[in-house]
């Protein structure tokens, strides 16, 4: 089981060049990926995608690539002589307009932004790829190895609210012997407080008493949840994604649960259903944070 929450970096040196790789992710039902690169090694963004969705299944995951010169080189002086350019047709343009012929000769390379920069001078995209995938691996290798430290901390809070839930139903369970019982003595109470001399053992009152047993029988649902208990802690030990299904199965629950409340028609049993709904709401949260 693994937590959607986590982060991850590296970096790998080639030819006095540090390519580092950010990664990080937050909940989102759906895997969505977002890659920030270099301009000049856009074109890698599919195979950064491919690599990400390798090792991620479910969540919104933040990736970033940078480049820079390593600690003993300075890297290169860098001239964008078509940014130079616009600058000088633009002054010229301003000079003609204006009739201020000397302008161009105030125009100072150095003090145009952009112009000149010290940098470092980029790979090709099919050059670049390998360190970039390497520090691209390490920073996921570090984003699952938190994501999974987190999902065991995870993995516990559910455990422990399953079993706190299981002990819930099997209240409710112990209970529901005696909701019929108590509704045979109740009828027979209202019947002689409305002064009606009728045979417990009337024809018309036992079906009365047996149809609201039918209508009140909840083992069916009982059942399915202890099935859906057992499908849960089979998950929690599960390697694989497991986040959809706890959903699901928490939904399912939550639908058991509302039947039961509807159909026992006992006040002792409504209690534990406010109370089993709260700790599984508890659990839906705690869901929507697992892979």
């Amino acid at each position: 089981m693994k937590s959607m929450t986590g982060f991850g970096n590296g970096e790998a040196s080639v030819g006095g060049l540090v390519y580092r790789a950010e990664v990080s992710s937050v909940n989102r039902k759906q895997v969505d990926i977002v890659v920030s690169l270099p301009r000049e090694l856009v074109r890698l963004e599919a195979q950064v995608r491919e690599r990400i969705g390798g090792a991620i299944s479910r969540g919104r995951v933040n990736a970033s690539i940078n480049i820079s010169a390593s600690d003993d080189s300075r890297g290169q002086l860098q001239v964008d002589e078509e940014l130079a350019r616009q600058y000088i047709d633009v002054l010229r343009g301003l000079a003609d307009k204006l009739e201020l012929g000397e302008i161009l000769k105030g125009f100072d390379p150095l003090r145009a932004p952009g112009v000149l920069s010290l940098g470092v001078q980029m790979p090709a995209p099919d050059d670049a790829w390998e360190p970039v995938s390497k520090a691209l691996d390490v920073a996921l290798g570090a984003l699952v190895e938190m994501r999974s430290q987190e999902g065991g901390h995870l993995r516990e809070d559910l455990r422990s609210r399953l079993s706190a839930l299981e002990g819930l139903v099997e209240k409710i369970s112990g209970c529901a012997p005696n909701v019929v019982e108590r509704y045979r003595e109740n009828l027979h109470r209202r019947l002689k407080g409305a002064g009606l001399d009728i045979d417990s053992d009337d024809e018309r009152v036992m079906k009365e008493i047996g149809l609201f047993a039918e209508r009140s029988d909840i083992s069916e649902e009982i059942t399915r949840l202890q099935s859906h208990f057992l499908q849960c802690a089979r998950y929690f030990e599960s390697l694989d994604p497991v986040g959809r299904p706890l959903d699901f199965l928490a939904q399912e629950i939550n639908r058991e649960l509302n039947t039961i409340g509807s159909k026992a028609n006992d006040a002792g049993i409504a209690q534990y259903i406010v109370e089993a709904k709260t700790e599984l709401e508890k659990i839906r949260e705690q869901v929507q944070n697992i892979e």
